[in-house]
């Protein structure tokens, strides 16, 4: 990142994020809105950050109706969605894990509206909002229209470049991450994913190194050299969190917060990267905003879905994590 994509404090820079708009569909019934870019940009646009969602989403079908409603309510602008008049807005089966602790599995309707983004509709508007950071992930490379748009987006821009990794059952999972890790400045994982990593890119069969030994930063550190990533942020569950420069030496680290009652994990990952990007957004220093992003992922858990129901538990965390209130502007549609 250089000097002039560092945000500055005061009003917040912008921030483009790009994938999938989604329904998520419960067991009982219950639909709600989700999908991990849409959850990233729907908290942005609550903590007053200008957001540019890049995503696409069927022409006119009932779970479109639900996402531009959802993006209405927070005050999304909605410029950045492209309509598809042949594939359907994505849906996602939420379904318990054989154990409660594991959270949830998901089942991904193939050949959605939002694998075939259009890179054509999407630069002009990523190259206007002169973001200063584009936040993507995995699940949205799964087909080749969307991986390249996305791609070329993400290339092209001239900011941080975030990459939520999230990694899904979707084939050919390793290229995926190879090729999101290449585009990558920073990453944001858990701590299993980056397990996997490790794994995958530097151990080449050999037991991944465990963390915290000088083994393990080593082998961090020749993760990021593979890859040109120069920080890592990384999310451990119930044992907090860390981050690390590319020399793989941790420089800051959390403990969990506690939370009362889990009701899901839904998307607590989401508020995380969320929040990363909007304390980058509005020029915080890195400890401040993990420490806010580390408060709002737990506040996640004590409830059900990726964002509360109600505004005014939107408003509470958008005050309570010192973002204050949003001057409303004319958002274009």
């Amino acid at each position: 990142m250089t000097e002039e994509q560092a945000p500055r404090p005061g009003r917040a820079a912008g921030v483009a994020v790009l994938g999938e708009a989604l329904v998520d569909a419960y067991p009982d019934g219950k639909q709600v809105p989700g999908g991990a870019p849409f959850n990233v940009a729907r908290w942005l646009a609550a903590f007053g950050v200008p957001t540019l969602f890049v995503t696409r989403l069927g022409q006119g079908d009932a779970a479109a109706a639900v996402l531009h409603a959802e993006m209405a309510r927070f005050g999304l602008a909605r410029h950045g969605v492209q309509a598809d008049r042949t594939h359907p807005t994505g849906l996602v089966q939420v379904l318990p894990a054989p154990a409660p602790a594991l959270g949830h599995r998901f089942e991904i309707a193939d050949e959605s509206a939002w694998d075939h983004i259009d890179a054509r509709l999407a630069l002009p508007l990523l190259q206007a909002a002169e973001p200063v950071a584009v936040c993507f992930g995995t699940l949205a490379l799964r087909h080749a229209d969307s991986r390249a748009a996305i791609a070329q987006c993400v290339a092209q821009a001239k900011a941080l470049r975030m990459l939520d990794l999230n990694l899904r059952e979707v084939s050919g999972l390793r290229a995926l991450a190879e090729q999101a890790l290449q585009l990558a400045d920073w990453c944001k994982v858990n701590d299993e994913e980056l397990h996997t990593l490790l794994a995958w890119f530097v151990c080449g069969g050999s037991p991944v190194p465990a963390p915290g030994t000088a083994e393990h930063r080593q082998a961090l550190q020749a993760l990021s050299q593979r890859f040109g990533v120069e920080r890592w942020v990384v999310t451990c569950g119930a044992q907090g969190w860390f981050t690390a420069g590319a020399e793989g030496r941790v420089d800051a680290e959390g403990a969990a917060m506690p939370v009362a009652r889990v009701q899901d994990t839904v998307g607590a990952g989401d508020a995380f990267t969320a929040t990363v990007l909007a304390g980058h957004a509005h020029g915080w220093p890195l400890a401040q905003t993990l420490a806010a992003a580390n408060r709002l992922a737990a506040a996640v858990c004590s409830w059900r879905g990726a964002l509360p129901a109600d505004d005014a538990t939107v408003q509470h965390w958008r005050n309570t994590l010192g973002f204050g209130p949003v001057v409303t502007a004319a958002n274009p549609t």
